[in-house]
């Protein structure tokens, strides 16, 4: 019998594969018996990667040439590659949004992504206010085209912080899209985690503050997420296990939401 949560035969793609949770993933989905992967990033992987072609994520362009080099077909694609607040607003956009999109949709219009395929996106729970701005995210998502849609954030108050928007965005664009990738036999879904222990913590430190993000994992489990926990996710909605998921967001959070949306939450710790 087939192993549906294993990538045996399966050709993946992973943005952001070069270190943190995208390197853990690399490493998993080829225990996991994955027969080709390919990772885009600035920066070449010293792991289990079959293929790497070097991405500006904050460049149409580049992710366009990125298109153009991914060999299908793809049964799983994995949109990881995210960067902290510390970065202009722009960058933040055009790297967690804006090429998510632009890479996800290209590669379904060129075929890429045969019927049965996955959707990968790893998001984060500092979307969860997007049901306070849904109606304003739905405008950025409805443009066409990248640059209408970094002038609309540009010129528009957003209500939070350029990394939660754009991570609000990926959690509403999630669920819009799943529709779409419903009718061509696919499927979306992404992962919502709290604090990872990565590279890029100390930069979630300087913009967030250590208090909040020290009361986030005390309200959780206690603990911070580490790579691999998070790439266990993320291969799990990529795997056929999954296959009747779609259009989900899943905290990964060791219950912070949970807490949050029931009232458990002790917030003196914020004082």
């Amino acid at each position: 019998m087939t192993n549906p949560f294993g990538y045996e035969g399966k050709r993946v793609v992973v943005t952001g594969g070069f270190s943190g949770v995208g390197a853990a993933l690399v490493e998993l989905l080829a225990e996991q018996g994955a027969e080709h992967i390919t990772v885009l990033d600035l920066k070449e992987p010293t792991g289990s990667a079959q293929k790497f072609i070097r991405t500006d994520l904050s460049d149409p362009a580049s992710v366009d040439a990125a298109v153009a080099a991914i060999e299908g077909p793809v049964h799983a694609l994995f949109n990881n590659a995210g960067v902290a607040g510390t970065l202009p607003g722009p960058t933040v956009f055009a790297v967690n949004y804006l090429s998510l999109r632009r890479l996800t949709e290209a590669l379904v219009a060129a075929g890429t992504l045969p019927a049965g395929a996955a959707i990968v996106n790893t998001a984060s729970i500092a979307g969860v206010s997007w049901p306070a701005h849904l109606e304003a995210l739905k405008t950025v998502i409805a443009l066409d085209g990248w640059d209408a849609a970094q002038e609309w954030l540009a010129s528009n108050e957003l209500g939070s912080d350029p990394y939660s928007y754009s991570k609000e965005l990926v959690q509403v664009y999630t669920m819009h899209y799943a529709r779409t990738a419903a009718a061509g036999n696919l499927r979306i879904n992404s992962v919502c985690p709290s604090p990872i222990d990565t590279p890029l913590l100390p930069d979630f430190r300087k913009t967030i503050s250590d208090k909040v993000i020290d009361w986030n994992i005390s309200q959780g489990n206690g603990r911070l997420a580490t790579g691999r926990d998070v790439a266990l996710a993320l291969a799990f909605l990529g795997s056929d296990a999954s296959g009747f998921l779609n259009g989900v967001n899943i905290n990964l959070d060791g219950g912070f939401n949970a807490g949050l949306t029931v009232g458990n939450l002790d917030f003196s710790g914020l004082a």
